[in-house]
């Protein structure tokens, strides 16, 4: 395994156990799931570079476009919270009740 992609795996592994352990605020748990997804588009823009292949080409482009819109819904989710309950910490936020 070449050094490079034993680094995108582990930056993915760091940004999995950041998000399964350290889940106080809700802007953590959204870096975490950026952080994945940017080692994805790394890895992915990577493949297609060296496949040199056209048909794969824009595979990184619409994974950039869904992270992006990801970004926006989970921020507007941080605010809602934190308008509606005052916090953003997810220990106080109980998704059962209205």
């Amino acid at each position: 395994m070449a050094p490079l992609h034993f680094s995108f795996i582990i930056t993915f592994i760091i940004a999995f156990s950041g998000l399964a352990l350290h889940r106080k605020h809700l802007m953590s748990a959204l870096l975490c799931l950026e952080a994945m997804m940017l080692s994805v588009y790394l890895a992915l823009a990577l493949w297609s570079i060296q496949t040199g292949s056209a048909t794969f080409s824009s595979a990184p482009i619409m994974l950039l476009a869904f992270s992006a819109c990801e970004a926006s819904v989970g921020l507007a989710l941080l605010v809602a919270t934190t308008r509606t309950h005052g916090t953003s910490n997810l220990k106080n936020l109980n998704l059962l009740q209205c």
